[in-house]
């Protein structure tokens, strides 16, 4: 199905099962701990022997020998893999690094070595048995020092220059020119990269933790150096990923490889160290901010500079992009900035670009209101734009920014904030409230699905789109409903695996409008086949409640399947709406905090988000993506930071000790708004992404709330006590 005239009035708008919140079908599956994970298919795989990976021990340099013979005599020991033994292999697509190094290192923790062994113990007690010689080279790991030689990135299509930025900043009465940075931050989710991989002969089967089957299946092909069509990956559930499980990653290469060198199945989970280097992280930054304004607060000139780092061939961490589009502005200018640092792969985690962007961008917007003398919301109301500022004729298909500012500022008691900062007490708490937009660009992806309805009416839906604990099941379950006119116990969702229609895949907030617009596109070609097999028109054929009418006929919709059911595929394709129309997701979030007057240690207090994302296909998940997402916001905002060795170049709280996140007891109440909202730009659903919204400036709305409770600006994220004690007001 081709997409490329705004959606008008379709089943979908019925909203009998749509924009219904329902708790998720999978639910059950997880609470039971019967859900099938990665390192757990017993059921597919009796039999798998265990993988335990060798990481590099340097971050820059080469392997001058590696002793692999102590190790291969190990009790339980099946097969040791090497770049020396595994054989010729490619490298992915999307790969930055080489997934098993040697005999050049390009990063820490880089796997070298996968010893294979009857049972963990065994092959975790010989990997330690690999005598691994290496010749260190010195490399590159801090970006403020790199930073002077860094270059465009190769696109060069995130800088942008529009009208005369510095003409108009020099002559602007009222300036900001500031500097932020962000730190170097990982996924921490909850299941490790996991495989378990086994050989048919020629055939690879792969058992995964994934959220991109296609390109991942792709990839694992290419690396191989085998037809895809000989691969065949399984990912029905994935306990998280936030970006880190987007590409093909050193577990699934190595559990493959693994298996043929040992001739049976290997299961393989990276360490919680090797998660932090051996993956990918979101990359630290350094952002320069300049705003020119009148004094009236309209904004004249605004410019947002980035640098990040990463190896070679890399891309940098994209944090410029929502200065593009959120404010208006006749003068503008953005630039990236790519270092090379030989650190682990920089790459995509929630929200890449926009996250680290927002948490420099919306604090410079509430310094600027200070200094114009403006509430920091009415500053950035009056900034609002309805078109995109570099091409006024190209209109945002739906933009409710300011309605999103206003309802929250109204539901959070906002007129009550003390715009003096350090003014409000609680006890021994200073209290600040703070505000930010909330920014991410609505994504579009072609999406398939197969539907197959047989005689009992029921409706199966097939489609490799992956549930990352995000509640793609039930919403594309509520999607098939709605179109079939079945209830939700009627429909059985099949999801996860490379043999199914290949569908957009679960990242970039983009998975619930594509994949859902997917199987709408095939219960259409389905619905299409029933009405032909009962003799309706399927133009004005109704299907509701188990049943299909048509004018004053109605048959079960059973009937059509007969003996041997009905199958149609299909997919949504996309014209060009997104050229003409600028599509995006607003919101707005505003915090309370509570800092101690004598430790500055930081409380938050209570959040409330409002976000306009289109229609909400299900408003239970989609609160719990934003609170969730909130909830990282307070991660990135207060504690998150991977602390790099900046002399051996490496991540050193590399587990979840020491890398900390936010738990029950830093999350306090939480509320989410979302606005009504349809966008048939977008897609057939009318939808939008939600979950990566909601981490868009929740690190600004906490950082401002802390400069209002104390007087105390950082600029330098995470807000930790430290940069606030010695700059505290005078305790009372």
């Amino acid at each position: 199905m081709k997409f490329d005239t705004p959606a008008t009035t379709n089943p979908i708008d019925r909203l009998r099962v749509v924009g219904k919140p329902t708790p998720r079908i999978d639910g059950p599956l997880k609470t039971t701990g019967t859900a099938p994970y990665a390192y757990e298919r017993h059921d597919a795989v009796p039999d798998a022997a265990y993988g335990y990976v060798v990481g590099s021990a340097i971050a820059k340099g080469g392997i001058a020998a590696m002793d692999i013979a102590e190790a291969k005599a190990a009790p339980g020991v099946l097969a040791v893999v090497t770049a020396d033994t595994a054989g010729k292999l490619g490298k992915g697509e999307k790969n930055t690094a080489t997934l098993l190094g040697g005999p050049e290192i390009e990063h820490y923790h880089q796997a070298v070595a996968l010893v294979v062994a009857e049972s963990f113990e065994q092959a975790r007690a010989a990997a330690a048995l690999v005598r691994v010689t290496y010749d260190r080279t010195d490399g590159a790991f801090d970006l403020a020092k790199a930073k002077e030689g860094a270059t465009k990135p190769k696109d060069g299509k995130s800088d942008s220059d529009v009208g005369d930025f510095a003409g108009a900043f020099a002559a602007a009465p009222v300036r900001l020119d500031e500097t932020y940075t962000t730190p170097d931050q990982t996924h921490a989710m909850m299941e490790p990269h996991a495989t378990v991989a086994a050989w048919d002969g020629d055939r690879l089967t792969v058992w995964l933790s994934n959220q991109m089957i296609a390109w991942t299946t792709g990839d694992l092909a290419r690396t191989l150096g085998m037809p895809k069509e000989k691969v065949r990956l399984i990912s029905p559930f994935v306990g998280g990923g936030f970006g880190g499980k987007l590409f093909l990653r050193a577990d699934t290469l190595l559990a493959a490889l693994g298996a043929r060198a040992a001739g049976r199945p290997v299961k393989v989970a990276l360490q919680r160290p090797l998660m932090m280097n051996n993956t990918t992280h979101r990359p630290a930054t350094i952002q320069r901010i300049r705003i020119g304004a009148e004094r009236d607060g309209t904004i004249t000139a605004i410019a947002h500079e980035s640098w990040s780092g990463n190896l070679p061939d890399g891309n940098p961490e994209t944090a410029v992009d929502q200065t593009k589009l959120l404010y208006a502005g006749a003068n503008r200018l953005t630039a990236l900035r790519l270092a090379h640092l030989d650190l682990p792969e920089g790459n995509a985690m929630r929200a890449p670009g926009e996250a680290p962007g927002l948490m420099a961008l919306e604090i410079a917007m509430d310094e600027m209101a200070e200094k114009l003398g403006l509430d920091p919301v009415d500053f950035r109301i009056r900034n609002d734009t309805q078109v995109d500022p570099a091409q006024p004729g190209r209109p945002f298909s739906k933009r409710q920014l300011v309605e999103c500012l206003r309802q929250g500022a109204d539901r959070f008691g906002w007129a009550k904030r003390n715009p003096q900062p350090g003014q409000s007490r609680d006890g021994r708490w200073l209290t600040g409230l703070g505000v930010a937009a909330a920014f991410r660009n609505n994504l579009l992806n072609k999406s398939a699905a197969r539907v197959r309805l047989d005689k009992r009416g029921m409706v199966t839906v097939e489609t490799d789109m992956t549930d990352i604990g995000t509640g793609s099941y039930t919403i594309i379950a509520q999607t098939a409903a709605e179109m079939m006119g079945v209830g939700l116990d009627r429909v059985t969702v099949r999801l996860g695996d490379s043999s199914f229609p290949v569908s957009a895949g679960s990242g970039g907030q983009w998975g619930a409008n594509n994949s859902t617009a997917g199987v709408y596109a095939a219960c259409v070609k389905l619905r299409e086949a029933v009405a032909g097999r009962l003799g309706f028109n399927s133009a004005d054929a109704v299907f509701a409640e188990g049943q299909v009418r048509s004018g004053n006929r109605s048959l079960p919709l059973a009937q059509a399947a007969g003996e041997d059911g009905l199958v149609a595929e299909d997919g949504i394709e996309y014209g060009d709406l997104d050229k003409r129309y600028q599509q995006s997701t607003f919101g707005a979030h505003f915090v309370e905090v509570g800092v101690d007057a004598a430790t500055a240690e930081i409380r938050v207090r209570r959040m409330l988000a409002v976000c306009a994302a289109g229609r909400i296909l299900n408003p239970l998940s989609a609160r719990s993506q934003v609170i969730g997402a909130m909830t990282m916001g307070v991660g990135a905002a207060l504690m998150e930071e991977l602390a790099v060795d900046k002399r051996a170049g490496f991540f050193v709280n590399h587990d979840l000790a020491g890398y900390e996140v936010p738990v029950h007891a830093d999350i306090p109440h939480q509320e989410v708004i979302f606005l009504d909202e349809t966008d048939p730009i977008s897609s057939p659903m009318k939808a939008k992404g939600v979950g990566e919204l909601g981490l868009c400036g929740v690190g600004a709305a906490i950082a401002n709330a802390v400069y209002n409770a104390t007087g105390v600006r950082v600029r330098d994220y995470p807000v930790t006590l430290d940069k606030l004690l010695d700059r505290m007001p005078e305790v009372g």
